[in-house]
């Protein structure tokens, strides 16, 4: 088995570990979808999180680390962690609001705004025909979140959040992973989680829950209660299925290379096309089909064109004398 597994090469393998990691992290929506109803959001956050910081510590032992995790530049790793628990929290509240499908197309526009985020922040270059695939791929996104028509619904604006505070900890990542190893990020992430929950919980309490509120408010009001034994496990799951997603997902990238195995990641659509339809009988509108088209052909584009800007650099570079 170990020599067939061997035999199906870097790029086979890749696929596999990431199309694993992706259905490993549909469960995460499966199940805050059965569970968000009866307890709010930052209840099964900090779960999660209790959960998930000592499987940080694992991941940081299996890197070969001593002690706790440990960082010089605790300012951009507590921003960063605040940047992920305000994408996984909007996130959650979306998901009380919207079919599985229309959260995933309109998370396809994370790496869209990413590009943007690093001609902004980064001081990236991108030429024209990589900001108009932008602007269709936002278009694509719109079709989705329908803005200032009957079929608006306001928990768009939360998975729409939900990606830009994403896109943000990308930016941060990128700059800590020269120096932080990714279990010291997780570490900090999962402490910052905990931390920005208990401070919240007071201002929670005082708001109460809200008559008739929309569900992803809802979702972020509703009273805390003692969860069952099954809920409590399923919420400590989540940061099971955290730490197993983030391992595999690694494992993907690490086979082969990002730019091969990238294009992939759009499989999340088909997969919540499945679970929404045999959970809950959601079928996408011709209108999320038609977003989720342009936007991952414009994401297909950037892919492709970074790819060819890589490609041409290393073989137009100059040949070492001597060679």
């Amino acid at each position: 088995m170990a020599q067939y597994w061997r035999g199906l090469g870097a790029g086979v393998r890749g696929v596999i570990f990431l199309v694993l990691g992706l259905l490993i992290f549909s469960l995460q929506d499966i199940a805050v979808k059965f569970i968000g109803g009866q307890y709010p959001v930052l209840e099964i956050v900090i779960f999660r999180s209790l959960v998930a910081i000592p499987l940080t510590l694992v991941l940081f032992r299996m890197e070969g680390g001593r002690g706790l995790p440990q960082t010089k530049q605790h300012r951009r790793e507590y921003v960063r962690g605040l940047f992920y628990f305000l994408s996984y929290t909007t996130h959650f509240m979306g998901l009380a609001a919207l079919p599985l499908a229309d959260i995933a197309v309109i998370r396809f526009s994370a790496p869209l705004i990413i590009t943007m985020l690093s001609v902004w922040l980064l001081s990236e270059k991108v030429g024209l025909p990589r900001w108009v695939a932008l602007l269709v791929g936002f278009s694509g996104v719109l079709l989705v979140v329908r803005p200032g028509v009957d079929a608006f619904n306001w928990g768009s604006l939360f998975t729409v959040s939900s990606v830009l505070f994403y896109a943000l900890a990308i930016m941060l990542t990128r700059q800590l992973q020269t120096t932080d190893s990714s279990a010291t990020m997780s570490y900090y992430s999962s402490l910052v989680y905990v931390v920005v929950t208990v401070i919240l919980l007071p201002v929670i309490w005082l708001i109460g829950d809200i008559p008739n509120a929309h569900p992803s408010v809802a979702f972020l009001l509703h009273p805390w209660s003692m969860p069952t034994l099954i809920d409590a496990l399923v919420m400590s799951g989540l940061g099971v299925i955290w730490a197993a997603g983030m391992y595999v997902a690694a494992r993907a990238y690490s086979e082969t290379a990002a730019s091969v195995i990238a294009p992939f990641e759009y499989m999340s659509l088909p997969i919540s096309v499945m679970w929404g339809f045999a959970l809950w009988r959601e079928l996408p509108t011709l209108a999320t089909w038609a977003g989720a088209a342009l936007t991952i052909a414009s994401g297909l584009y950037i892919l492709w064109s970074d790819q060819k800007s890589r490609t041409h650099g290393r073989t137009s570079s100059p040949r070492p004398s001597g060679s």
